[in-house]
C-alpha cells in the first residue's frame, strides 16, 4: 500500500531536487515567455496533478501548448491542441542536456520560443546551456515528492475555500520552488525592498504590491534544509513573530522571517490534514488579527461539497 504522506528527507535527494528545480525553471520560463502578465506572476506557475506537475495550456500564437511533468512514468510530455505529442524521458542528465532536449522537443512540435537562459532566485546562477554540474535524477525520490505535493495541494485548496477576498490559486513557483497559496487584505503594501537573488526588483515589488498572508511548502534547500511548511505576512504586523500558533512543533524562524512547520510533524500526525489546517489557520489568524484585516468581509466557513455558500 502506498503511503499517503510519503517520507521525503531532503538530504537523501538534495542533488536530484536541485536538478529538478532547474529543469522546472526551463519549462516554466517557456510559459513565462508566452503568457500575458497576470498580477503577482500568477501566469508563470505550475499546478500539481495526480501524476506530477503541469503548466496548463500556454498560448502560442493561434495555438495552445501544454507541458506535463509525469513523475510516475518519468517523462516530460509536450502536447498541442491539434493532438501532436512529443515526449522527453526523465533520467539522469545535466541541466545543459535537458535544456537542449527541451528545445528540440519544442522544435518538433513547431512551437520553439526564445526563453531567458539563466535561473532565477538561486545563488550564483549558471546559464542553462553551461550547467554540467547538476545532473542527478532519483526517480523514486521524485515520485515521493510528487505524491507529497498531491496531498499538500489538496489541503491548501481546502484552506483556500474559507476566504472571500482576493486569493491566489494553489500553485508552484519555479523560482523559489514552493507550492503556495496567498490571501490578500485588499490594502496596498509598502514598496518591497527587493534584493532577491537573480530576480529583478520590479518583479518582486509587483508580487508584493498588496498586503498578504501567504503559506506553502518547500521540499528543502531554502531557509531550512528539510521539507517544511511556512507562513509569513507582508508587511509583518508588530507582534507577529511572537504569536503562539498551532501545532506545538511550529516555530518562528527569525532569519527567514516566517513561521516554519517541519513536514515530518504533519506526516507523523494521527490526522495530518487537521494538523496542517491548524497551522494554516492559526498563522493566518495571527496576521489578520494583528494587522486589523476586515475579517467580517473576508472570512467565511470552509467550503462544503455540493453546498452553495450561504449569502
Amino acid at each position: 500500500m502506498t503511503e499517503r504522506w510519503p517520507g521525503i528527507p531532503y538530504e537523501s535527494w538534495k542533488d536530484s531536487c536541485a536538478t529538478l528545480h532547474l529543469w522546472l525553471q526551463i519549462v516554466g520560463k517557456y510559459r513565462l515567455a508566452r503568457t500575458p502578465w497576470v498580477n503577482h506572476s500568477w501566469h508563470a506557475t505550475f499546478y500539481a496533478t495526480p501524476r506530477g506537475l503541469t503548466t496548463s495550456p500556454i498560448p502560442v500564437d493561434d495555438r495552445s501548448a501544454q507541458f506535463d511533468f509525469d513523475f510516475v512514468d518519468h517523462q516530460l510530455i509536450g502536447t498541442l491542441d491539434n493532438g501532436a505529442i512529443e515526449v522527453l524521458p526523465l533520467l539522469p542528465m545535466t541541466v545543459a542536456d535537458f535544456y537542449a532536449r527541451f528545445l528540440t522537443l519544442t522544435d518538433k512540435l513547431g512551437v520553439r520560443t526564445k526563453i531567458h537562459n539563466s535561473p532565477n532566485e538561486v545563488a550564483d546562477p549558471v546559464p542553462f546551456e553551461q550547467d554540467t554540474i547538476h545532473g542527478s535524477y532519483d526517480a523514486e525520490a521524485v515520485n515521493r515528492f510528487s505524491r507529497a505535493l498531491v496531498q499538500i495541494d489538496r489541503v491548501l485548496k481546502d484552506f483556500r475555500t474559507s476566504f472571500l477576498g482576493k486569493v491566489s490559486p494553489v500553485h508552484l513557483f519555479w523560482g523559489s520552488f514552493d507550492l503556495a497559496v496567498t490571501r490578500f487584505s485588499g490594502r496596498p503594501a509598502p514598496l518591497h525592498p527587493g534584493g532577491i537573488p537573480a530576480l529583478p526588483d520590479a518583479v518582486t515589488r509587483e508580487a508584493y504590491s498588496h498586503e498578504v498572508s501567504s503559506a506553502g511548502f518547500w521540499p528543502g534547500g531554502g531557509p531550512v534544509d528539510y521539507p517544511a511548511f511556512y507562513s509569513y505576512a507582508y508587511p509583518a504586523p508588530d507582534g507577529f513573530s511572537t504569536e503562539r500558533v498551532s501545532p506545538s512543533e511550529a516555530f518562528f524562524d527569525e532569519k527567514a522571517g516566517e513561521f516554519i512547520l517541519p513536514y515530518d510533524a504533519i506526516r507523523n500526525a494521527s490526522d495530518p490534514e487537521a494538523v496542517l489546517l491548524g497551522f494554516l489557520e492559526s498563522t493566518y489568524d495571527a496576521e489578520a488579527r494583528l494587522a486589523n484585516w476586515d475579517r467580517e468581509s473576508l472570512d467565511c466557513p470552509r467550503g462544503r461539497i455540493a453546498v452553495p455558500r450561504p449569502i
